[in-house]
């Protein structure tokens, strides 16, 4: 029988993923794999129907390449801090032999942010050959060695399966912050949500990457158990990152999205979404359950409820959790407006409701849209549908 060919990896210019996390929004993105190489997440759209391939080393090099080469121009041409008009920038990209639009915007838009981190994609970096990615690593800080960051996501199944001599190396080739989607502690919801992990394994992989001396951020996702399970889901994930002590802590609300696994279920009826009093209830036993940690906890992104509640572990716990008090303190219809202006941009917190401006134009909004008690949770999903 005649073996198959393997293919090859044929460049045909510069690439970015679809996706990178928020904290990572000044990052220079260097696409060193496609896609997801799991890709079965019940609650996740992002990558479904795309393959996952690898992308060959020569060609991220390639990469690397194209954005040092318009970075030595720029930096020639626009010093730090200066604006740059639209028509020099248009000059200066024309005067290039070689042009790659993608690449020139992605140079420019690191350029002004000040150069000081990169992220790789796409959704598990560290699935390439130790050999392959350290040397990508090293190459990377050759070009530019006055980045302060170099970040990934990584999948714990990955990292468990990692020798952490080579764990190390990868750290010291310059990789030092990965990002974890935890989303859960607990065994049931990992299953359900076909998460391809278990505690045990989310531990071991969290204490592997510490103990190669990088960061970690772990991301765990309030409502994902569903109203069956909020509370094992809240108290076995805050177990899971007591044992492993992360160095970041991010929160990001279920939102269920059309066209997952997830949203077939909830059609069903095998699945219930927690509305946000409930998740609210979920975060705050979540917290309340973290000890013995001295993690940072960010609630950095518009599906939250709160993004105030950012601080320290231990000694920001009960200002976080005073900030989730303060959502059931409200009156039912002011509790409301939060809701909807907070997930129209205009709320933060709470205590942000009395003296700001925009809250008129909350009541207007629920006014027009003729936003009840009875289906607010139903405008409350529409409205985090947009921003997955």
């Amino acid at each position: 029988m005649e073996k198959k060919k393997k293919k090859t990896d044929i460049y045909k210019g510069f690439e970015q993923g679809p996706i990178r996390p928020p904290s990572e929004a000044s990052s220079l993105l260097i696409r060193l794999t496609r896609n997801c190489p799991w890709n079965r997440c019940t609650f996740c759209k992002v990558y479904k129907k795309r393959q996952f391939s690898l992308r060959s080393v020569e060609n991220v090099i390639k990469d690397i390449d194209f954005l040092q080469g318009y970075i030595e121009r720029i930096r020639q041409i626009v010093k730090p801090g200066e604006y740059a008009d639209h028509k020099a920038i248009n000059t200066l990209y024309n005067s290039f032999e070689e042009k790659d639009r993608v690449a020139f915007n992605a140079a420019m838009s690191w350029y002004a942010s000040g150069m000081k981190s990169i992220f790789l994609q796409d959704a598990n970096s560290l699935i390439m050959k130790p050999d392959d990615l350290v040397f990508v690593l090293e190459y990377i800080k050759k070009c530019f060695p006055d980045v302060d960051r170099i970040t990934s996501y990584a999948r714990s199944h990955t990292i468990v399966r990692i020798k952490q001599d080579d764990l190390k190396r990868i750290a010291n080739a310059g990789l030092n912050r990965i990002h974890v989607g935890m989303e859960s502690g607990s065994d049931i919801v990992l299953k359900k949500i076909r998460k391809g992990a278990t505690k045990e394994s989310h531990i071991r992989a969290g204490l592997k990457v510490k103990d190669a001396g990088m960061e970690l951020s772990e991301y765990v996702i309030p409502g994902l158990g569903g109203i069956d399970y909020s509370i094992e889901h809240a108290m076995e994930t805050a177990l899971a990152l007591n044992s492993i002590n992360p160095d970041f802590i991010r929160i990001r609300t279920l939102a269920v999205t059309n066209g997952t696994a997830l949203a077939e279920a909830t059609k069903k009826g095998d699945f219930q979404k927690p509305n946000d009093t409930m998740m609210a209830k979920e975060l705050r036993l979540f917290i309340e359950s973290l000890d013995g940690i001295d993690s940072y906890i960010k609630s950095d992104h518009i599906l939250n409820l709160f993004e105030t509640v950012n601080g320290k572990m231990p000694e920001d716990k009960e200002k976080m959790i005073g900030i989730i008090d303060q959502f059931f303190e409200l009156e039912p219809e002011k509790r409301i407006l939060y809701q909807i202006g907070r997930r129209m941009g205009f709320f933060r917190g709470p205590d942000e409701m009395d003296d700001s401006p925009y809250l008129e134009k909350v009541k207007q909004a629920c006014e027009l849209y003729g936003v009840t008690p009875e289906n607010v949770d139903f405008v409350i999903d529409d409205l985090m549908k947009r921003f997955v």
